[in-house]
């Protein structure tokens, strides 16, 4: 059953707080506009302020999937112990 049927709170586990950081990181790294609102490095180029942004949509995609698969680990040890 889901948690929200039984009743229970939910569980924070260590698993959890890392993919919430996961999932977090990206949304703190692009919501802090002062940390790349710059010209320099340049990269090939191109001013720092783009590449990053680039950078970010490489690394949350990174992160995105090990959240998910760190989440579907969490998921098989919770119904196994449930099944004991």
């Amino acid at each position: 059953m889901s948690e929200a049927t039984t009743g229970k709170q939910p569980v924070i586990t260590p698993l959890r707080v890392v993919v919430a950081l996961c999932l977090f990181a990206p949304f703190v790294a692009m919501i802090w506009v002062g940390s790349y609102a710059k010209v320099d490095p340049t990269f090939i180029g191109i001013p720092f302020f783009y590449w990053y942004q680039m950078l970010w949509v490489v690394i949350s995609t990174v992160l995105t999937m090990v959240a998910y698969q760190l989440w579907k680990l969490d998921q098989r040890s919770r119904k196994a112990g449930d099944a004991r």
